[in-house]
């Protein structure tokens, strides 16, 4: 069976058919291929006179053409859309809404230097009785138990809370395989429905 003139299909040659283009964004002749042209026109690219561009799927997947209006996601998609990245790089103004858990627990504490650094309930005031240790809500330094002193309204040293991994972009690929995609230049000419 002949096909339809702009009938693209996956071919796993490395060669286009006779009949047949390989959709690589290469520029026609709209005198040579005027069934063609009447099709795509210059919707993917040419000067829309003289030269016309077939699509062009290398390093590129179809999506159907249409508008998304649902939970999840919206999108309006037109003929000859271009969209999406191979690779991308996460930031603080692209990384989803999230928090990050603060470890303390809610027992008392029994050292003034925990061993796995957790925030621990005080007794309330700004004595330097013994445990539990004292709250600091005052303005002044207070003596700890293990030696050293409080520094109240300080900040956290740089190297407490500090940024983890990098800037570098990652690939956003779902698993593939790699075809030619092929457009009909000859065929039967596809009337509308």
């Amino acid at each position: 069976m002949d096909p339809y003139i702009g009938e693209i299909r996956v071919f796993a040659g490395n060669y286009a058919p006779v009949g047949w283009a390989l959709c690589d964004g290469t520029m026609l002749n709209v005198s040579e291929n005027q069934a063609l042209y009447a099709l795509l026109g210059n919707t993917y690219g040419g000067n829309g006179s003289s030269t016309f561009a077939l699509p062009d799927f290398r390093l590129n997947v179809a999506v159907g053409t249409g508008t998304i209006s649902a939970a999840g996601g919206t999108g309006s998609y037109p003929l000859a859309a271009k969209g999406g990245a191979a690779q991308v790089i996460l930031n603080s103004t692209t990384l989803p809404s999230h928090i990050h858990t603060f470890q303390a627990v809610n027992i008392a504490a029994n050292t003034g230097s925990p061993a796995n650094a957790l925030l621990a309930q005080t007794n309330g005031n700004n004595s330097t009785l013994t445990p539990p240790y004292p709250d600091v809500t005052s303005y002044t330094a207070l003596p700890l138990p293990d030696g050293g002193t409080t520094t109240t309204n300080g900040t956290l040293a740089a190297n407490t809370c500090q940024s983890a991994g990098s800037s570098q972009a990652h690939d956003n690929l779902m698993p593939y395989v790699s075809f030619n995609y092929i457009i009909a230049v000859n065929g039967i000419y596809p009337e509308p429905a």
